[in-house]
């Protein structure tokens, strides 16, 4: 069944909005990953200070609107475009589909606050076990000619 034309900008935007949310979770699982894997392999670039803030600064949000029991923005705005469109079941693409049941995975919220505080907690680990390059570096580094 073909969605009427109208309701396929809001189809087209919660897609994007649900790849947007893949790639911000995709940053934050990934991130650590890569520190610790790049301590090992001793890469540089994830020593970076405005990386691993970004990095920090993203799983504290999702971490602390777990414990308040805030709905990711990203969520909601995927779901009003969808309700827009009139799209209560599966008919976006195949990628969003399959992107859409591992984000969304079913679990009390409770369970959610706990695996993203012990994440947190692992990501707050990270920055004493890989250090990151103090800022200062940075600014002194753009300063010189």
């Amino acid at each position: 069944m073909t969605q009427p034309e109208s309701t396929l900008p809001y189809l087209l935007a919660a897609d994007a909005v649900l790849m947007l949310h893949a790639l911000f979770t995709a940053f934050v699982v990934f991130g650590l990953v890569l520190i610790l894997v790049g301590k090992a392999l001793r890469w540089a670039w994830v020593l970076n200070p405005w990386f691993r803030l970004a990095h920090l600064l993203s799983i504290g949000v999702v971490m602390v609107q777990s414990w308040f029991g805030v709905i990711c923005p990203l969520t909601t705005l995927e779901m009003a475009l969808r309700a827009r469109a009139g799209d209560a079941v599966y008919t976006g693409l195949f990628l969003a589909h399959w992107i859409e049941q591992i984000l969304y995975y079913r679990a009390p919220p409770w369970a959610f606050a706990v695996a993203y505080t012990l994440f947190a907690a692992a990501v707050v680990g990270s920055w004493y076990w890989v250090r990151p390059r103090p800022f200062r570096m940075i600014a002194s580094r753009m300063s010189q000619p």
